[in-house]
């Protein structure tokens, strides 16, 4: 893009992907960041070997907080942009040039739009997301066709004034909600994301209630 960039990659125990995400991504970005959240595995072994650079945390804090400790060393570094992707090999590395693409016809955050061929999501995911895309589009006002894919580039510094604080999963809510309320352009690009194979680390009962609090604190409706 002419601007520094760097990917950001939060994982926790994802040795057995970690490497082939690495090494894909490196063709698009100037530096790539594996933020560590406590892992038990080798995952930050084997991304150093793939050739990036390691951000170990202590223990294990949500995905939100390790992407904010990503961040916030990118910009340490003096990037102007920050692709956002998870490591356990559901984002094809292939797609990032799309999302470049975007970002320089004036998009401040672009992010992965996976409904364009819904059919490849589970039948549960795909209903939760059109469920909760919905209830953040009435949110930022405007429409967001998919608005949870953790596949993302992001502007950073304008992501850095938000102010954001969501320390778990519901931090691509509080992202996507707080760009639109700011007026920052947003766009979204089709994405292809592979299913079957990732081991997921969001609780469903711990990380819904979460997501509920959050959205009861945004001015989402508690009855609905």
């Amino acid at each position: 893009m002419g601007e520094p960039t760097a990917a950001i990659v939060p994982c926790l125990n994802e040795a057995a992907f970690i490497g082939a995400v690495v090494t894909g991504v490196r063709a698009w970005v100037d530096r790539v960041l594996v933020v560590d959240d406590g892992s038990s595995d080798a995952t930050s072994a084997v991304a150093r070997a793939a050739g990036a650079e390691v951000l170990r945390l202590r223990s294990r804090s949500g995905k939100g907080a390790a992407l904010a400790a990503g961040w916030h060393q990118a910009a340490r570094w003096g990037v102007e942009w920050v692709l956002l992707l998870d490591g356990d090999g559901q984002h094809d590395p292939a797609d990032a040039p799309s999302f470049f693409e975007a970002g320089r016809t004036g998009a401040r955050l672009v992010i992965g739009n996976r409904m364009t061929t819904p059919a490849t999501m589970p039948w549960l995911r795909r209903r939760t997301n059109e469920w909760v895309s919905r209830r953040l589009s009435s949110l930022g006002g405007i429409h967001l066709p998919d608005a949870l894919c953790g596949y993302r580039l992001v502007h950073l510094g304008s992501l850095l004034e938000l102010g954001l604080h969501s320390r778990n999963y519901e931090i691509e809510s509080e992202m996507t909600v707080a760009f639109a309320r700011r007026g920052h352009p947003i766009a979204f690009v089709p994405v292809r994301t592979r299913y079957g194979f990732e081991r997921s680390k969001i609780s469903p009962l711990r990380d819904t209630w979460r997501w509920f609090r959050w959205y009861a604190g945004s001015g989402g409706p508690v009855h609905f």
